[in-house]
């Protein structure tokens, strides 16, 4: 059943961490004779593919790496309203809107997108390096529609603005990241039966800026790398 625990907490966010660790930017830089961790920044993420392959590749690399985020819990989201488990009688019971899940259903669901995150960021295929999982956690939150899906489009029209402005796409990512658990609580107001879901976009954030910690060192430096620029530094 797609309701049993086997399958909410085990198996649906495994296969969400095996996709997650598809390394596309390593993929698509090793395709073209170059090992992306031993070039630019070193990071495998759709910034330093697109620096070291060329802006297209980059962008395809951006595009795949939301599409891991966003295809596993879409997919969880599809199967549990098949199966009636984000019902409206859960929702009368909670006194809230139609379709909203349950305290007790809301992290099986969040885990499968943790897992996805942790695939990009911590991937077995690379010795359990990766990337900054910016792209993934970007699909993660449009996929968990509605309830992150506005939130998710503010940050993105944040991250947009933010790193045309600066040209400094690190920079970009930090703000929007660090706008997204305001934009999910204006959306869900009061978000008190999404308490877990207020939870993870919280942790997701401040692990975005976190493993950001050496950009925003670069960028108090005065060394970070801008939009435009084809080398990076060494990573460190």
């Amino acid at each position: 059943m797609i309701d049993h625990p086997l399958m909410m907490l085990v198996l649906f966010p495994l296969a969400a961490y095996v996709i997650g660790a598809t390394p596309f930017g390593f993929i698509i830089a090793r395709a073209k004779g170059v090992d992306l961790r031993k070039v630019g920044s070193g990071n495998v993420g759709a910034t330093n593919c697109g620096r070291v392959c060329g802006r297209g590749w980059g962008c395809l690399c951006f595009a795949l790496d939301v599409a891991k985020g966003l295809l596993p819990v879409v997919i969880v989201g599809v199967l549990l309203r098949s199966a009636g488990i984000l019902d409206d009688a859960t929702a009368e019971k909670l006194g809230v809107q139609p379709w909203v899940p349950s305290v007790m259903q809301q992290p099986a669901w969040l885990l499968t997108g943790c897992c996805a995150i942790a695939g990009h960021i911590f991937s077995f295929w690379l010795r359990f390096r990766g990337g900054k999982g910016v792209a993934t956690a970007l699909g993660v939150v449009l996929g968990i529609w509605p309830y992150f899906t506005l939130a998710g489009l503010i940050v993105l029209g944040v991250w947009v603005a933010v790193t045309l402005i600066s040209r400094y796409v690190s920079l970009g990512s930090i703000v929007a990241a660090a706008a997204f658990l305001p934009a999910f609580a204006a959306g869900n107001w009061p978000p008190t039966a999404l308490w877990p879901m207020a939870t993870f976009a919280g942790a997701m954030a401040g692990l975005i800026i976190f493993r950001h910690r050496g950009n925003i060192s670069r960028l108090i430096a005065g060394t970070e790398n801008k939009i435009g620029r084809r080398k990076a530094p060494p990573a460190s």
